[in-house]
């Protein structure tokens, strides 16, 4: 099975989706279709024995679809190039250019509207006596201009909605455009007969004078100013991706052949030697040969502070040098990049579905044969039930009236937005945070999260052993101590020897180097023998020292290093795995969100239960094993827990894949970008609380959507039929509806770009 998303062209409106849909899932070979009515694409699963792209595309082409189906290979291209070609960023180029043909469309229809608006005033207006009526002259001519007017509008401007008629009459396939073409169309027609044969034999019915060649310009001149300005409002919805691409080097600078060259990033290989100058950008992921600098990679840890990379070190693609000079050698290209995976997993997430949205395309899918029927119920009530009382014709007029009113304001392009641009902001908002949303399921789950499961290492500790304490120690022994761990391979002896980095603090040369299994080392210094481990090689030293203060620190959780000659103890450092910053106040504010904390840590029980009362955790799990970790997930979900696990997305892989929301706590490019529904970039623990924040707000903007998309739906379409006609008098005039229609479009684009603002 194949599955892959795809552009899809002349997708519009929320009920396009659905037919998109529909077709595909009943074409042989098909397992799986999502269309997105926010992002104009397809996801597709397919088995490729049975079907195609361009076959797929052909099944949509006469329902006025296609998908963008060119391979890189057919177009000579590279996958990256093709990606930048058929993506977010070629679509915005293409979308700007349709952008601006809709405004042009727009703008030659606007002043043809306001004409229809004038004499529609005047004509209402007289007869209430507010102005004079229109003298023969100005009738005569308003009434030879209006029907050139609304035939410009119908057929040029109005293109769209009469192919959607001619498709509906073809395939039975209905969408917004049908529903527009049939009303503006009917309108347009009934006028034309009115105005063609009024002198003849429609004398014969009186009253049937009145024409809608007005209403047919001004709800289509509406509804194309909404669908503008709806795609404009769209286009600033997916601006994270565009900022994203922005990131990325177009050309690099390398070695080949022993010259500098000058080439695009599309070209740079594996093993590749590039070199970076103050101010580039990195174009590839690689590690540092040469040289050293300071890179700004706030584009990936959110940290302002650059940091300093030198021979031996990681850099990424997308972020920035400062002002050395080094070089690199290539070892991720293309789409391996950590700045490719971030791109291809905001696009993923953009454009998959949140099970809420379900409902909302449920409903598209089967409203506008819904409308379309209540449309033409709606006329015959009219005729059946109006012509005893108002007479035929005005019965007719008033009927025609509703029947243009239901059929544009049912219009379920509100519907079908409200999900979808929520989702796209939400997500766009969480990567500019540092929050990678996997799919949008994972971002409408999280807001529901009671319990937050962490690992105690690299999520609310450091997850490196430091020298926290020293005790006794003048430089002269900590360099002794120093040379005497440069010899050891274990971690605390590594965290020992970074920390004389650091300080400068000079390595001396050890001879008869031992190491003492489970308790420490040996060697001499200078001539003199000293040791250097834990209580138990003191003990075997037959030395006496004071064991209080050792056990005041390893309650806290620190582990000693004592440094001992054969006679005395000389002094201790203590190392230990240093709480994060941030980690005490984002436990606060999961707390204030009511969320209960729980960590779950390899750890001795004293240990952890320090660490967790210094930071407010409520419950501690220690020595627990993976499958510990699993069997406290499952346990809090069978009390009907919604759990959201948090860590480093390796050891702690069974527990991720039972939460119902599984949290990487990323570092840098070490970031498990694969493994969990939400990453955390640089492993910050405050981004959880965000990433929660962020779930809440998108949900309750998408919760607003639905309602008032499905709020002015229930009131509109009883409006615009008459339904209040015969109690108040009220009866909607379809140039009402289609600005009602074109309105509740824009202002669920709008709230939706609301989820910006917020602050989390």
């Amino acid at each position: 099975m194949k599955k892959d998303t795809y552009k899809i062209k002349g997708m519009h409106c929320a009920s396009c989706a659905g037919i998109i849909e529909k077709t595909f899932k009943k074409t042989e070979g098909v397992s799986l279709a999502e269309a997105n009515y926010g992002t104009e694409s397809v996801k597709i699963s397919f088995d490729e024995t049975k079907t195609n792209p361009e076959n797929l595309s052909k099944k949509i082409e006469p329902l006025g679809y296609s998908l963008v189906t060119e391979t890189a290979e057919s177009m000579g291209m590279s996958a990256e190039e093709h990606a930048a070609h058929t993506g977010i960023g070629q679509s915005k180029k293409e979308k700007l250019a349709e952008i601006l043909a809709m405004r042009n469309t727009v703008m030659s229809a606007i002043p043809l509207a306001v004409i229809s608006v004038f004499v529609m005033g005047w004509e209402i207006l007289s007869k209430y006596g507010v102005v004079g009526g229109m003298g023969d002259v100005s009738k005569e001519f308003f009434h030879h201009l209006m029907p050139l007017l609304a035939t410009y509008v119908l057929f040029v401007v109005g293109k769209p909605y009469l192919l959607g008629v001619v498709r509906f009459l073809r395939y039975g396939k209905a969408n917004m455009d049908t529903l527009i073409g049939i009303g503006t169309s009917v309108a347009f027609i009934y006028s034309f007969i009115v105005s063609a044969f009024e002198e003849t034999w429609l004398k014969n019915f009186p009253n049937v004078g009145v024409t809608y060649f007005d209403v047919t310009i001004i709800v289509i001149t509406f509804i194309a100013l909404g669908k503008y300005l709806e795609a404009k409002s769209k286009l600033k919805t997916g601006d994270a991706i565009e900022k994203l691409l922005g990131l990325q080097a177009k050309t690099a600078l390398v070695i080949r052949d022993g010259k500098e060259v000058k080439i695009s990033i599309n070209e740079v290989i594996h093993g590749d030697f590039i070199i970076i100058k103050p101010g580039a950008k990195i174009p590839v992921d690689g590690i540092v040969t040469e040289g050293e600098s300071y890179i700004d990679e706030s584009m990936i840890s959110g940290e302002p502070m650059p940091v300093h990379k030198k021979t031996g070190d990681a850099v990424s693609a997308g972020t920035i040098n400062t002002n050395g000079t080094f070089n690199f050698k290539a070892t991720k290209v293309g789409a391996e990049t950590l700045l490719a995976h971030i791109i291809k997993m905001v696009e993923d997430a953009q454009g998959s579905k949140a099970p809420i949205q379900a409902l909302a395309d449920k409903i598209s899918s089967i409203f506008v044969p819904i409308v379309l029927v209540i449309s033409f119920l709606t006329l015959g009530l009219w005729l059946l039930f109006g012509s005893g009382p108002l007479g035929f014709s005005q019965a007719f007029s008033y009927g025609l009236v509703s029947f243009v009113g239901v059929l544009v304001i049912a219009c379920p392009c509100a519907l079908g937005l409200a999900t979808p641009t929520a989702i796209i902001v939400g997500v766009g908002k969480g990567a500019r945070e540092g929050i990678l949303i996997k799919d949008a399921a994972t971002l409408e789950k999280l807001h529901q999260v009671n319990v937050v499961v962490i690992d105690k290492t690299g999520t609310i500790t450091k997850g490196k052993p430091e020298i926290v304490d020293i005790k006794d120690l003048d430089e002269s022994m900590m360099s002794v101590l120093i040379s005497l761990e440069n010899k050891s391979e274990h971690p605390i002896a590594h965290a020992i020897v970074t920390y004389g980095k650091e300080k400068n603090l000079p390595s001396q040369n050890v001879s008869n180097f031992e190491i003492i299994k489970g308790k420490g080392l040996k060697g001499v210094v200078n001539g003199i023998e000293y040791f250097a481990g834990n209580t138990k090689l003191v003990e075997d030293l037959k030395i006496t020292f004071d064991r209080n203060i050792i056990e005041q620190y390893t309650a806290q959780g620190k582990t000693p290093v004592i440094l001992a000659s054969t006679e005395k103890v000389l002094g201790f450092v203590m190392v230990a795995d240093e709480i994060k910053p941030e980690s005490q106040k984002a436990v606060k504010d999961l707390h204030a969100l009511g969320i209960k904390v729980i960590m779950l840590t390899g750890d001795e029980k004293k240990t952890a239960q320090y660490i967790a009362d210094l930071v407010g955790i409520d419950e501690v799990v220690p020595h627990a094993l993976p499958e510990d970790k699993i069997n406290k997930v499952k346990a809090l979900q069978a009390e009907g827990k919604i759990v959201a696990m948090a860590g480093d997305g390796i050891n702690d892989a069974p527990a991720l894949a039972q939460a119902d929301v599984s949290i990487a706590m990323g570092t840098g490019t070490d970031v498990a970008i694969e493994t969990a529904g939400i990453t955390l970039l640089n492993g910050d623990i405050s981004k959880l609380v965000k990433a929660i924040k962020l779930s809440k707000i998108t949900m309750r903007g998408i919760k607003q959507n639905l309602f008032w998309a499905f709020f002015y739906n229930i009131i509109g379409i009883p409006l615009a039929s008459g339904l209040f006609f015969p109690i108040f008098g009220w009866l909607l005039s379809p140039v009402f509806a289609g600005f009602a229609m074109a309105m509740s479009s824009v202002s669920v684009v709008s709230n939706s770009l609301r989820i910006k603002a917020k602050k989390l």
